[in-house]
């Protein structure tokens, strides 16, 4: 605000996060039924940003099936036990950026 007492000004800064980009893109994992399958990405800087993981086109939550981890900049997916019906694509999204395996 500008006030010089018989006017006023006022303004605003809009402060944007820059999108983080996939610096590190997920690698193909080979697991036997009944073990974890484990995938990790890296992303450029840590983010607000929504990340999400899928398996095919169905997105992934934590639970006692999947587990999502987020450290700093490392974003990680675990699926629990796996089964023949976990074989697929799995991806992860994050802004505009996608990596798969």
């Amino acid at each position: 605000v500008c006030d010089t007492g018989d006017q006023q000004t006022t303004a605003a800064v809009l402060v944007k996060e820059r999108s983080a980009t996939i610096v590190e893109t997920l690698k193909d994992v080979t697991s036997y039924e009944g073990e974890d399958a484990v995938f990790e990405c890296r992303l450029s800087r840590e983010t607000t940003q929504d990340a999400q993981w899928f398996l095919g086109d169905v997105p992934l939550q934590s639970n006692e099936m999947n587990e999502i981890r987020v450290q700093g900049t490392r974003h990680t997916l675990i699926l629990r036990k796996v089964t023949l019906e976990d074989c697929g694509p799995i991806s992860f999204k994050v802004g505009q950026h996608t990596s798969a395996a």
